[in-house]
């Protein structure tokens, strides 16, 4: 089966587009973010802006390196060592206790840079894919067997769901007189 070029440019722009949001999103998160509003925690399990903006830039490091055979900006690129934090490197958020997701304190200004940094990649990423690679088995563990098109689906999926709890939170600390 041939592929329709327009379609997979359309798809391609698509792809780029939630990236270019997501972006946006992480900006207006991390701008001129205080430390006790990105820290804040509306109970004492609850994520902060800090981990939540971490959590998605990682996991997005973590799948889009995999998908493109290329180290993690996490590592590759100093993150790791310019965050300071008290978190193994391997760490991507998973299955972390409260109190380490409280460990995650770092200043808008890094978060937004590391996210650029993941996000830079990505889009090199997907600026090459072609049909074949969108239907590459990337986990076999799962039935059916995750595709690098729906990997990619679920990573800005995941993305948008944490960048809205991180905004309800910033809302919540802004409207507490926070910051």
């Amino acid at each position: 089966m041939t592929a329709d070029p327009d379609a997979l440019e359309t798809l391609r722009a698509i792809l780029l587009d939630q990236i270019d949001r997501i972006d946006e999103l992480v900006d207006d998160l991390t701008r001129d973010l205080p430390l006790p509003i990105g820290t804040f925690r509306p109970d004492g399990e609850a994520n902060t802006i800090c981990w939540l903006v971490w959590h998605q830039s990682r996991v997005l490091d973590d799948h889009g390196a995999d998908l493109a055979g290329s180290p993690e900006a996490w590592t590759a690129d100093g993150w790791y060592d310019e965050l300071g934090l008290p978190l193994p490197k391997a760490a991507t958020g998973y299955g972390q206790s409260p109190e380490e997701a409280a460990s995650v304190v770092a200043s808008g200004e890094k978060l937004a840079g590391y996210h650029h940094d993941v996000t830079g990649r990505l889009r090199a990423y997907l600026r090459d894919i072609d049909v074949d690679e969108l239907r590459r088995i990337v986990d076999d563990r799962w039935d059916p067997p995750v595709t690098a098109a729906v990997r990619l689906v679920s990573m800005v999926g995941d993305s948008l769901q944490h960048l809205g709890q991180a905004a309800y939170v910033r809302g919540i600390a802004e409207r507490a007189g926070l910051g």
